[in-house]
């Protein structure tokens, strides 16, 4: 996206909708890889999916009143339910039975206290907001990457709302908070990757652990509450407003 309007939960429209099993559980690309293949577009009524080699299939926003619990991670969310032949479309594709949710105003979900100073609101994300990466980390995690014989990886491997165009290695580090025009968000917690950063995002195929090996060396976490290897920054936001490409970065 060229621009994006930033919301207490993160970019408006980023993961407010989730697939659940027959039991409210979420699934996701560590479960379905393909899903990688899914596409999807926004519209004023709602949203729009594509399945690989099939027309768009318009998804209205569902009625606040038909409404299912849903569990991703520790949270429970009382989601309002997508009906229609989406559901039935998407689990033939995937072999399973699964339903559309969408977390309107009505869902709430907040964030680990643990990590924030106070309640924050966060969509159906892993854990918070906003996702920020930048590009000197990617640079060296690739260098080292094809100096051991390996294929350089791109960005979307990691997922990242945000990535900010950096000279400096891990440099969000030492970073507090950071404004982008009149966007303040706080960096609350690294992020640490898992076996998602081997799913190719355009094929859905899964590779080699290679980001993963490569973080092992380069920058392991030394918090025993946050295990694991490291790429990026979790953020929530202090102050909401709008974000282009191109933006100046200002370290707060």
């Amino acid at each position: 996206m060229q621009t994006a309007q930033v919301k207490p939960r993160g970019l408006a429209g980023d993961r407010r909708f989730m697939l659940v099993d027959s039991y409210g559980n979420f699934v996701s690309q560590r479960q379905f890889p393909k899903l990688a293949q899914l596409c999807t577009k926004q519209g004023e009524g709602g949203i729009a999916l594509k399945l690989p080699d099939s027309d768009w299939i318009n998804v209205p926003f569902p009625s606040p009143n038909n409404r299912k619990q849903v569990i991703v991670w520790r949270s429970s969310v009382n989601a309002a339910q997508i009906t229609g032949n989406i559901n039935v479309d998407l689990s033939t594709w995937l072999e399973r039975k699964v339903t559309l949710v969408f977390m309107d105003k009505s869902a709430n979900r907040i964030a680990n206290a643990k990590w924030t100073p106070k309640p924050i609101q966060v969509s159906f994300a892993d854990g918070y907001p906003i996702l920020i990466t930048n590009t000197a980390s990617l640079t060296l995690l690739n260098n080292h990457i094809t100096n051991t014989g390996g294929e350089a990886l791109t960005m979307d491997r990691f997922r990242p709302n945000i990535v900010i165009d950096c000279d400096k290695p891990w440099e969000e580090d030492g970073w507090g908070s950071v404004q982008i025009g009149d966007v303040i968000l706080d960096l609350v917690k690294p992020c640490a990757r898992c076996i998602m950063t081997s799913i190719n995002q355009n094929t859905g195929e899964k590779h080699k652990k290679t980001a993963l090996t490569a973080l092992k060396n380069l920058h392991p976490s030394t918090d025993p509450d946050n295990p694991g290897v490291l790429f990026g920054w979790n953020a929530v936001v202090r102050n909401r407003g709008e974000l282009s490409v191109g933006d100046t970065v200002s370290i707060c």
